[in-house]
């Protein structure tokens, strides 16, 4: 079978087409013929090795541990291994794993669920990491209510797409913060307004949030505290523009720390993948009340452009790789 198969950690010019040999389900695990597989940051991450804390991480000292890049994925479900019983050869399926940029790929049965039915694999593809981390920063660490004035910063991103559209499901008033050429966008998923942040301070207008998510993770929390209300909440979904060492996520690390001497509360997320959180988002997506916002898909040869783009940071919502 064809994969993007990587050697050595570097820049997406290590990423290479090869064929390599099928793999097998083992217990608890299902072959899924991949039609489709998302490209989130944490891609770029796991090819480049950087931050360093990632390698720490399990994922490989000096070259990484499963050659094969890619984790979001959507396909058909090929064969199943001994002990699953959830799915059958034939089902059509979303979720994470190791190797998705493949014509095959083995996922361990809890972290896949049915796809939704109305979706394409392309925009199926687009969801399990994105959409359910996005779900956990508005439901779990945001705790958002109904009325309550959301701020969610990366709003034209992968995971901030989301965000605004289940913040607004959830009922809140939304505020989405992106550039000029995603404001658009940002709208067009429901958001209330949008500052462009080429344009406009975050504080321009003088309105304090109950829940700030960060999806950008390159604002000091100095910054966003002053937007933030007294007893509001801040979410630190991931983080991009740190040193090689840490990335950026040493402000999620330390931001329980803060919270100790602050009526506002500061949390750190690291989603945690799921197929209860995948169904739950199922419903949502079924509904309409969620649509996976795709900017662009590439084949699988072009998997390494696909990278690039998303990291480049001028994609408008998710790019997806189709196989």
């Amino acid at each position: 079978m064809k994969a993007i198969v990587q050697d050595v950690y570097g820049s997406a010019d290590v990423l290479e087409v090869r064929d390599i040999e099928r793999p097998v389900p083992g217990a608890g695990e299902v072959l899924i013929r991949v039609r489709a597989a998302g490209v989130d940051q944490g891609v770029w991450h796991l090819m480049t090795g950087l931050p360093y804390l990632v390698r720490l991480f399990g994922y490989g000292l000096k070259k990484p541990k499963v050659p094969v890049r890619g984790r979001e994925v959507a396909g058909v479900v090929e064969a199943v291994g001994g002990g699953v019983t959830r799915f059958a050869a034939g089902d059509e399926v979303y979720g994470t794993c190791d190797g998705s940029f493949a014509e095959y790929v083995c996922a361990k049965e809890d972290k896949v669920a049915r796809k939704p039915a109305n979706l394409s694999f392309e925009e199926a593809a687009a969801a399990p990491i994105s959409a359910v981390t996005a779900l956990q920063a508005v439901r779990d660490a945001g705790e958002l209510t109904v009325g309550q004035k959301v701020l969610i910063i990366g709003a034209g991103g992968g995971v901030g797409s989301f965000a605004v559209q289940l913040a607004k499901a959830f009922g809140a008033e939304v505020t989405g913060v992106c550039s000029t050429g995603k404001a658009e966008l940002v709208r067009s998923l429901g958001a209330d307004a949008v500052i462009d942040y080429t344009k406009s301070d975050l504080a321009g207008g003088g309105v304090l949030y109950d829940v700030i998510l960060d999806t950008a993770g390159n604002r000091p929390l100095s910054v966003l505290r002053r937007v933030l209300a007294p007893k509001g909440t801040l979410v630190l979904i991931g983080g991009e523009m740190g040193g090689k060492l840490t990335g950026g996520f040493e402000r999620s690390l330390g931001a329980p720390f803060a919270s100790l001497f602050s009526g506002q509360k500061f949390k750190g997320l690291v989603a945690k993948e799921t197929h209860l959180d995948l169904e739950a988002l199922t419903v949502l997506l079924e509904a309409g009340s969620v649509k996976p916002a795709v900017d662009k898909v590439f084949p699988l040869s072009e998997a390494p452009a696909a990278v690039t783009y998303l990291h480049e940071g001028q994609a408008r919502g998710k790019v997806v790789v189709s196989v």
